[in-house]
């Protein structure tokens, strides 16, 4: 199984987010406030700005967003930006300045950040268009009238990036889904579009499956059969409504922020006020316990399927299984202080370490070892959709009484129920509670934890 493969950006909206950030202080200057003032003001306003932007989904750009749609994002953003610059002056009556000048100052800003956008935007069409990059493979499964419109939507506006490299007729071709399976991972096709209408539903079913598994983005041409009952997403192509199968709430801008910001805080907490004291008191016992190094790691599967060194405390003396075997019950590679880490789930500590990094999150389905993440993709039905989040260092599974070793089939299909189930309805409100459960479970003890 390989890591998914995408040819997107991750760095255009930071770098959008800057300059936007650095026009609005840079132009700040013209109302001539002192350095102490010119702080307060412009930290104001960045954090302004990224909060409405948050709100309003002005960065919501996508490669079939129409320009008109830009300029709504834009006046809105505008409209809402004023009340706030206005109502800092209101506050700061000893700041007040002429609502020409302020005017003048929002005029200017958003004219280049408008400009700056709008560059962005045709010189990505005609990256696309021109040279060919920033594109992704795409097939259609299913002939008919509307996947055909949508053939030749990808075929004559190259300039939103998409290349379909084949059609399939499944009535005429009789060509069988292991056939488009095959043809999908050997071609590394990036999104697949299936027509309802011309799927039975168990076939349906089997392509959902298959997506699911693979880590391959999945949308709908729709009609009127029975994958309504799903939760899914609506977008538009031109005037051609797409279906997206699965809509994950940590996606959105500001549940992103929201998870990433209740993260940091949580992390930073827990290494300051917990791991800068605890960490050389349990390096002695570790060290006494048995020779080896303080901290194990060991690689992991993460977001999109990508590998990370995801680090604990030592609790087994060092040996040729650890990226092998799971931890056994009374397993003699287990130390001693080993069991009491265990048994607390301190060993875990050091993973908020990684949750600063980013690799993790605080709350997710748990990452397991590469071999056996490996072994779960082939075997285990929907065991790939773990990989739309972050891992977590504790998640529902696990204090749903799903964690540690797996004993059989059925704690393995448990535990991704309930990770699929959290990414589908995650809410900052459902992490709070499982963190509090998980601290709970360790001061009473978990039968699994060993």
């Amino acid at each position: 199984m390989k890591p998914k493969s995408g040819r997107y950006s991750g760095l255009l909206r930071p770098i959008s987010y800057f300059i936007d950030i650095g026009i609005l202080v840079f132009l700040a200057q013209q109302f001539q406030f002192d350095p102490v003032t010119y702080f307060v003001f412009c930290f104001y306003i960045i954090l302004s700005w990224i909060l409405l932007s948050l709100k309003s989904d002005f960065y919501e750009i996508y490669r079939y967003t129409k320009v008109t749609r830009i300029f709504s994002l834009t006046f809105l953003q505008a409209v809402l930006f004023m009340l706030i610059i206005f109502a800092f002056f209101g506050f700061y009556n000893n700041l007040a300045r002429d609502p020409s000048r302020i005017f003048l100052y929002l005029g200017k800003s958003f004219g280049l950040i408008l400009f700056f956008k709008l560059s962005v935007y045709y010189l990505l069409k005609s990256y696309r268009k021109d040279l060919g990059g920033n594109y992704r493979t795409t097939i259609i499964i299913g002939e008919n009238s509307k996947t055909k419109q949508l053939k030749s939507f990808f075929d004559s506006t190259p300039e939103y990036g998409y290349q379909c490299e084949r059609m399939f007729d499944v009535r005429k071709d009789k060509i069988t889904l292991e056939q488009i399976f095959d043809y999908i991972k050997t071609n590394e096709i990036d999104e697949i579009y299936c027509s309802i209408a011309e799927i039975k539903n168990v076939n349906l079913n089997e392509i959902i499956d298959f997506a699911d598994n693979n880590l391959k983005v999945l949308k709908f041409l729709p009609d009127n059969k029975d994958i309504y009952s799903r939760q899914l997403n609506y977008e538009y192509y031109g005037f051609l409504p797409i279906l997206s199968l699965r809509r994950i709430p940590i996606d959105e801008s500001i549940n992103k922020f929201i998870k990433r910001f209740f993260d940091i805080v949580v992390s930073v907490l827990v290494l300051v006020l917990i791991l800068s004291w605890l960490v050389p008191i349990l390096a002695i016992f570790i060290k006494l316990g048995s020779k080896g190094a303080v901290f194990f790691k060991q690689k992991r599967n993460g977001l999109d399927y990508n590998e990370f060194y995801c680090y604990k405390f030592r609790s087994m003396k060092p040996n040729p299984e650890a990226d092998l075997h799971q931890v056994r019950k009374n397993d003699e590679r287990v130390t001693k202080i080993g069991k009491f880490l265990r048994k607390t789930s301190m060993d875990e500590l050091p993973q908020f370490y990684n949750v600063l990094l980013g690799d993790m999150s605080v709350v997710g389905p748990r990452p397991h070892m590469v071999s056996h993440t490996h072994m779960y993709a082939e075997n285990v039905d929907k065991f790939m959709v773990r990989h739309f989040v972050k891992p977590g260092i504790t998640g529902l599974a696990q204090v749903s009484g799903f964690r540690g070793e797996v004993e059989s089939d059925e704690d393995i299909v448990n535990r991704v129920k309930y990770d699929i189930f959290y990414l589908e309805n995650w809410s900052l409100l459902l992490d709070v509670k499982i963190m509090f459960q998980t601290i709970y479970n360790a001061l009473k003890g978990d039968r699994k934890a060993y």
